[in-house]
């Protein structure tokens, strides 16, 4: 069997990237392997990629839980490419970090074992800028060098388990055990159309700004990255030979942004129907505005991404196109 004809393996293939990742990886006619919790998500998963223009003929379904060894040498069988996206992302910080961190670093080692031992080439792993910029830096200026101390005191739950998830591919890989290469991807804040029906993740912030949820906009400093963009981006790092065992900022061009800004092209794009954005910041001091570099992708790997303005101006567009949000009319 050519390489091109085996499948693909995405875990978390029915979440907000995911879908974008599998619709991509069907509409250039590969056969694409999705793992998830439950046969449940398959009627979704095959809408949301129709809804992204692919054939979902090529599409398979296979049952396997990032807490759980079950199912997972079934759905590594076969493949040379995997990308993991699937990670914990709890709505509201648990008391407990090991509720999130463990299940993450767990999983992410039982995907990399089932890989290896399935011969894979390469492992394309979905890690964040949490695991980057989230430990406090002279200058605050971020590349693929950097990374974030999991005993930086206040750290919050996801950022930790992003890191130490990371981490633990690394470290797994290093030991040795296997030729499966291994690429990591690390998004900012992520935005851009869902081809899912649920409002989740990050969009939610473009809808509460709409519905009038968020009257005063929170005080923080970013990067931002389209979600079109950043499955580009993990389809440039699978294929790249020189990418192995490398790291890979997404990142939209120019400056980090704030929560204003947002707001700014949301009243600019839509007028009235924008009357409820927030106008003002929370109050407090002033905040570092981080240099986050995406050098890397562009040179090595000839990323262009879109203007973060243009991405929170389409998230914006297809929510509303969609009846997924209550604004005045």
């Amino acid at each position: 069997m050519s390489a091109a004809s085996r499948p693909v393996l995405v875990t978390g293939g029915t979440g907000y990237l995911g879908t974008h990742l599998v619709a991509a990886l069907l509409r250039s006619g590969r056969p694409v392997r999705v793992t998830a919790r439950s046969t449940a998500a398959e009627t979704g998963l095959r809408d949301a990629v129709r809804r992204g223009g692919a054939d979902d003929a090529g599409l398979e379904l296979v049952v396997a839980d990032l807490e759980f060894d079950a199912g997972w040498a079934a759905a590594a069988a076969g493949v040379d490419e995997v990308f993991h996206t699937a990670t914990p992302f709890p709505l509201t910080a648990p008391d407990d970090p090991d509720q999130v961190v463990g299940p993450a670093r767990e999983g992410t080692l039982r995907v990399l074992h089932a890989v290896r031992e399935a011969g894979a080439r390469r492992l394309v792993l979905t890690s964040s800028f949490a695991a980057i910029g989230y430990t406090p830096k002279p200058g605050a200026e971020f590349t693929e060098h950097d990374w974030t101390d999991p005993a930086t005191p206040g750290l919050a739950p996801y950022p930790l388990s992003k890191t130490v998830a990371e981490r633990a591919a690394w470290d797994a890989l290093e030991r040795g055990g296997g030729d499966t290469e291994l690429v990591v991807v690390n998004p900012t804040f992520i935005l851009g159309p869902a081809l899912t029906t649920e409002v989740r993740s990050t969009v939610q912030l473009v809808r509460m700004m709409l519905e009038g949820a968020m009257p005063v906009a929170p005080r923080a400093r970013f990067g931002l990255v389209d979600v079109r963009d950043v499955a580009d981006l993990h389809l440039r790092a699978m294929a790249a030979p020189e990418a192995a065992g490398k790291r890979y900022l997404a990142v939209a061009d120019g400056p980090t942004i704030d929560y204003l800004q947002i707001a700014r092209v949301l009243r600019e794009r839509l007028g009235p129907a924008a009357d409820r954005v927030p106008t003002e910041e929370a109050p407090g001091d002033d905040l570092p505005r981080p240099v986050i570099h995406n050098d890397r992708a562009r040179e090595q790997l000839g990323w262009r991404p879109r203007p973060w303005a243009t991405t929170v101006a389409d998230t914006a567009d297809d929510l509303i196109a969609r009846g997924l949000m209550d604004i005045p009319g």
